[in-house]
């Protein structure tokens, strides 16, 4: 059977392992030039830096079963927050080096976007047509209502009510090169009520050799100034933690925005499938969220086609 997965995140990534283990004919499209979604890591001269999801928990034994694989294979490793008292998980080299590993067997087809859907066959942007049996979409759900629009796809009833249930809120990550180390405590620094809500310390997280953090904006903060100038954004959130990062011993910094960063409102099922169709939305506005939840989201999609 041909099952197109679009998204190369961990949902995507997590389904298709699934389901080409079970012997399907297994595609991966992704519109970007890699995989991993907001699993990413950004290299920065010679630093690195890690700038969508900083760290994840493990909880449910299918996740473990994974997380256990990896670390026995130097991808991922234990990570403790000094102001967290669970041990998280990252990835060894960068959180990218964990969907990297992930799709190393798969067939995955990067810059292409897909831009309708007609019948049981899929369009790309640079021209590809892609045929199935089975479709899952891992995507933010309004990329997925722009796309459904596209292709003259009309949701039923229930399909919307889906759709309008989940909600994103926007994340604006800045990352900055140092000249000394933080000297913060173990990981980084979450704040309360300031435009910048956490300092990921990413040479503490042994990823690079040079002192590089992430600062990721808050939520509100984010929303109120995500489609203003983004280098203007930058200086501002590095100027307000001036305390911990002084502007001194800044080198160079790069600003992300990230449109659809965590899912403020989920569908409560790990996964949905569109009435009447062989389509399947998942990812990390289904179920629990979180990297774990985007997870198990494909797993679930995957077990549900199988």
């Amino acid at each position: 059977m041909r099952i197109i997965i679009i998204g190369a995140g961990m949902t995507g990534l997590s389904a298709a392992r699934i389901l080409t283990q079970q012997g399907h004919d297994v595609i991966v499209l992704d519109k970007g030039r890699g995989v991993g979604g907001r699993m990413s890591t950004r290299t920065i001269e010679q630093a690195k830096a890690d700038h969508g999801a900083q760290y994840f928990s493990v909880k449910s034994p299918e996740f473990k079963a994974l997380i256990e694989e990896l670390v026995s294979n130097n991808v991922a490793k234990e990570w403790q927050l000094a102001q967290r008292e669970n041990i998280r998980y990252i990835g060894t080299k960068g959180m990218n080096s964990i969907p990297k590993k992930l799709a190393e067997s798969l067939n995955v087809k990067l810059n292409e976007k897909v831009v309708t859907i007609t019948g049981n066959t899929l369009k790309t942007e640079s021209g590809n047509s892609y045929d199935f049996n089975n479709l899952i979409i891992t995507i933010p759900i309004p990329q997925v209502i722009e796309l459904l629009q596209n292709s003259n796809i009309t949701p039923t009833e229930n399909d919307q009510a889906v759709l309008n249930s989940i909600k994103y809120d926007p994340c604006i990550a800045v990352m900055a090169v140092l000249k000394q180390p933080t000297g913060f405590p173990s990981g980084g620094i979450i704040l309360e009520n300031q435009p910048v809500a956490w300092i990921a310390d990413n040479f503490q997280k042994g990823i690079t050799p040079f002192p590089t953090v992430t600062l990721h904006a808050s939520a509100d903060y984010s929303r109120n100034r995500l489609e203003d100038d983004l280098q203007v954004v930058s200086k501002e959130m590095l100027t307000s933690v001036n305390q911990y990062i002084p502007t001194d011993i800044i080198l160079t910094s790069q600003v992300h925005r990230w449109r659809y960063s965590l899912a403020r409102k989920r569908h409560e099922s790990a996964f949905y499938q569109l009435e009447n169709r062989l389509i399947f939305l998942a990812g990390d506005g289904f179920g629990i969220g979180n990297v774990e939840g985007a997870f198990l989201s494909g797993y679930e999609a995957a077990t549900a086609i199988s």
